[in-house]
């Protein structure tokens, strides 16, 4: 009897061991701040009160209300707030969209890590745990309730996206308003929750704002452009001075500068000779404006559950931002170090497929740079998914140079310096504590 008793202990521990959502996440490292107990919150108040207020939000809930549940409940809790900063960001011109987009994915992710740190410090339990007559409208989070982790995102995107983008203040705020209120009427947490986790989130992204503030130097371009034959000689240069920008990972944008480029003349035989196919011309097409909502990461997440893990799905985040900041400032400092021409540059009676080069030098190509470090990186994350990921590395590299705008040897020098970008993240995301749940 007594055996049988043990066992039978021994499976229901064991089972909640594994319902709970990453429970030692709260002692992951951090990037921009200390750690997670360092801002761990203070001990919450009885939620008893706050059982009639849920109750009632759910009594008056109505049928836009509960898609408002709905949307805001889709992916990750930065999930909303992520496709909103890609919109943003990349239609950017300035230098500010990659730090922003950065600043909003390791915000996201430090403020979760102190939010996990809170939540198993005091494992206060959800609505629907603590009262049987509270419906849950979700699918059922595992992890404590003190502080909701959508509501911590919420408050990181308030804070970053006005202060990037201070036109959006009102609306970004009436957003986050909203987000709130669907958790507490989803049953998924308390009034107090949402609060103490809106407040923490805006917290930590303030600090990190003021951490990075030195990140873009306020330094100002003397307008020269060479002149010199076989040069990059475009009337407008587009961020000149990126390159010059502090990085989060590697020493500095130099660190892994190429070697000048080569005499492009057997490249731009190569270019006029080669022969288009309706696959081709397709790959070019398609990585010059990929879908919307095509992102392969964002897609795995939700292939492989993610979503339903905050700080694993935070981390990957925060980990691509992290790489594609850093692997911007490396190839616009190599690409203003040596002005390469683009194609229709060195022989002006060549017509690019895709009409007209992008306003900055050619070489290396910021598309294979990026595909180099997200082939490497995302095999990481996903080492069963590393062929796919491979070769959308040498697609998205190939077609530049089939859609007329850069030389081979820019795709392969940018594919080159993603990889060795990558691995330095790899091996800084090695040592963050994450990688110990699957050892």
């Amino acid at each position: 009897m007594k055996k049988t008793t043990f066992l039978v202990t021994l499976i229901y521990c064991w089972s909640a061991a594994i319902a709970q959502i990453e429970p030692n996440a709260g002692k992951w490292k951090t990037w921009l701040i200390e750690s997670g107990s360092t801002y761990r919150l203070s001990a919450p108040g009885s939620f008893k009160n706050e059982i009639a207020d849920v109750l009632k939000t759910q009594k008056l809930l109505d049928s836009n209300g509960k898609q408002l549940i709905l949307y805001w409940n889709a992916g990750n809790p930065g999930y909303r707030w992520q496709n909103m900063m890609t919109k943003l960001w990349m239609t950017d011109t300035s230098a500010n969209g990659v730090l922003a987009n950065m600043l909003l994915n390791v915000a996201i992710y430090d403020a979760t890590i102190v939010a996990w740190d809170t939540k198993y410090s005091f494992n206060r339990p959800r609505p629907f745990a603590a009262d049987k007559n509270i419906r849950s409208l979700i699918v059922k989070s595992e992890s404590p309730s003190y502080p909701c982790e959508h509501s911590v995102a919420a408050g990181v995107a308030v804070a970053v996206i006005s202060h990037f983008y201070p036109g959006l203040t009102d609306s970004v705020n009436k957003m986050a308003q909203q987000l709130i209120a669907t958790r507490i009427a989803a049953g998924a947490a308390f009034p107090s929750d949402t609060r103490a986790g809106f407040e923490l989130g805006k917290r930590i992204a303030q600090k990190e704002i003021e951490r990075t503030a030195d990140f873009n130097p306020n330094i100002v371009w003397d307008r020269k452009i060479p002149t010199e034959t076989g040069k990059w000689n475009g009337k407008f240069a587009m961020l000149p001075l990126a390159g010059k920008n502090k990085t989060m990972v590697l020493t500095s944008g130099s660190q892994f500068r190429p070697g000048p480029p080569p005499d492009f003349a057997k490249e731009m035989a190569e270019l006029k000779n080669y022969k288009q196919t309706f696959r081709s011309i397709a790959n070019a097409y398609y990585f010059a404006s990929p879908p919307a909502g095509d992102d392969p990461l964002t897609r795995k997440i939700f292939e492989y559950n993610l979503h339903l893990n905050p700080p694993r799905a935070a981390r990957l985040n925060a980990l691509s931002a992290i790489a594609m900041h850093d692997a911007f400032i490396a190839c616009w400092d190599a690409k203003y170090a040596y002005w390469g021409i683009r194609p229709e540059q060195y022989d002006t009676t060549f017509r690019p497929l895709l009409f007209q080069s992008p306003p900055f030098p050619g070489y290396p190509s910021g598309h294979a740079t990026v595909g180099g470090v997200q082939g490497e990186l995302y095999s990481y994350f996903f080492p069963a998914d590393k062929a796919y990921f491979q070769k959308r590395a040498i697609d998205g590299a190939e077609s530049r140079f089939q859609g007329g705008i850069h030389f081979r040897t820019d795709n392969e020098v940018g594919l080159d310096m993603g990889r060795k970008i990558a691995a330095l993240i790899i091996a800084k995301a090695r040592m963050d504590g994450a990688d110990a749940a699957f050892r």
